[in-house]
């Protein structure tokens, strides 16, 4: 299913501002089809095993951890932290790379940002391939963080609710946010553990305590809850459903999305929605799944994709 393991034939800290360095790595074949990975999170991180999506013979990898996020520098950072910044480190890191055009592959905010990079320069896309689709609208966040996903996982909604007070709970990102840019760091620890096991319980259609654990580690925790929570209390950097309205942009690009039947962090509406403006995609519906990148159903179609992405572009 998965290809098997591989080391990267190259790494950097790139330097992106006077306040960013990313960690980026590139691993495959130099002469493949470039394909850029684009994590969850926003916060999320690059892992391994985020190389095994791709035939290594055929693709050139570039994974790379978003400002703020995993091995990047400085961690769990909010400033000059937006969409936009975002959009232009991809750029700066195509250039750098000497990469004309590529294939762009994102999961969860990965779809975000993929899209929106995307609608932005789509002379640089060859394809796009994206799981677990969220669109950031503000009904997207509130399923998540406010109201939704709390009746399917009451227990887990109850321990969400723990560090912030019964007269808050009103606006619970406008809540996490104050603790979540709080001087206190025990305050702040808390509010990014209760923030981030919240997104670890829910990912899996079954639980899943090795992906709860992940989302628990501190290091994580605090980069997805902090710069998650920054994002969505900006709306994302966005203008309202920007990224449905701006799909004129890139309707003729192919493109591969994947999304789990039982996601529970980004409902599959989301996904139906991007596919109707979308004449060139083709639609992977995995009944036996949730959200996460991990379960069998969705990395087995992701790994389709890529390979049936190949033929494509070649």
């Amino acid at each position: 299913m998965l290809f098997p393991a591989i080391q990267p034939t190259s790494s950097w800290r790139f330097s992106v501002s006077d306040e960013h360095t990313l960690y980026l790595e590139e691993s495959g074949n130099p002469d493949g089809i470039p394909i850029v990975f684009l994590h969850g999170g926003p916060g999320g991180n690059c892992e391994p095993g985020h190389r095994r999506f791709f035939d290594p013979e055929r693709y050139r990898i570039i994974l790379f951890d978003q400002r703020g996020s995993g091995k990047s520098k400085p961690h769990a950072s909010l400033e000059d932290n937006t969409s936009a910044d975002l959009v232009a480190d991809l750029e700066k890191i195509r250039e750098f790379l000497n990469i004309d055009k590529w294939v762009v592959f994102g999961g969860s905010w990965g779809s975000t940002l993929s899209l929106l990079y995307a609608q932005t320069h789509p002379e640089r896309v060859h394809g796009l391939i994206l799981r677990g689709i969220f669109l950031a609208r503000d009904e997207d966040v509130r399923w998540f963080y406010q109201a939704g996903a709390s009746r399917i996982f009451p227990e887990a909604w109850q321990h969400f609710l723990e560090p912030i007070p019964v007269n808050e709970r009103h606006d619970l990102i406008s809540a996490y946010y104050k603790r979540l840019t709080s001087d206190n760091e025990i305050v702040r620890m808390g509010a990014a553990k209760a923030w981030s096991i919240w997104e670890g319980t829910a990912a899996t259609l079954m639980p899943d305590r090795q992906v709860v654990n992940h989302f628990s580690d501190p290091h994580i925790a605090l980069s997805i809850a902090r710069i998650e929570c920054h994002y969505f209390h900006n709306n994302s950097f966005m203008r309202a459903n920007q990224l449905l309205e701006d799909m004129h942009k890139i309707k003729h690009l192919p493109g591969f999305i994947v999304h789990g039947r039982y996601d529970m962090i980004c409902p599959i509406e989301q996904a139906v929605l991007l596919d109707q403006q979308w004449p060139e995609a083709r639609l992977r519906i995995i009944d036996n799944a949730g959200h996460a990148a991990t379960e069998i159903g969705i990395s087995k179609a992701l790994v389709d994709s890529c390979n049936r992405m190949i033929e494509i572009v070649s």
